[in-house]
C-alpha cells in the first residue's frame, strides 16, 4: 500500500463531518481505488491510539460497526457516534439518514 493512498485515506476520513458516517468502500472510491475497501480498514488499523482522526465515523457497507458487538472497541465507537447524534436501530445505522455525501 502506498503512502500516497494512506495519506489520501486519512485526509478523506478527516473530512467526514460530525454526525455523519462513511463506509470503507465509499472512502476507497473517493481515494480513486474502488476495490480497496479492505485496504482502507487495514490503513485504519495502523492509527495510533491517541489519534485525533475521527476513525469512528467509518463503518461497513451494511451500516454496522465492524468490531465484534460488546467488545470495548465496538462500545467506544458506538458511544462516540451516538454523542454526535448518529442513531442506531438494532446495531445498524440508517445510511440514508447519516451517510456523508461529499
Amino acid at each position: 500500500m502506498s503512502v500516497e493512498f494512506e495519506t489520501l485515506v486519512f485526509t478523506i476520513i478527516g473530512s467526514i463531518p460530525k454526525g455523519k458516517v462513511a463506509t470503507y468502500g465509499q472512502i476507497a472510491d473517493m481515494a480513486g481505488k474502488p476495490n480497496y475497501a479492505r485496504k482502507v480498514g487495514f490503513t485504519l488499523k495502523s492509527l495510533p491510539s491517541n489519534t485525533k482522526l475521527p476513525w469512528y465515523r467509518v463503518i461497513n457497507s451494511q451500516g454496522k460497526i465492524s468490531f465484534p458487538i460488546d467488545s470495548d472497541k465496538y462500545l467506544d465507537q458506538k458511544k462516540r457516534l451516538e454523542n454526535e447524534g448518529v442513531a442506531f436501530l438494532k446495531n445498524r445505522i440508517k445510511l440514508e439518514d447519516f451517510q456523508w455525501n461529499a
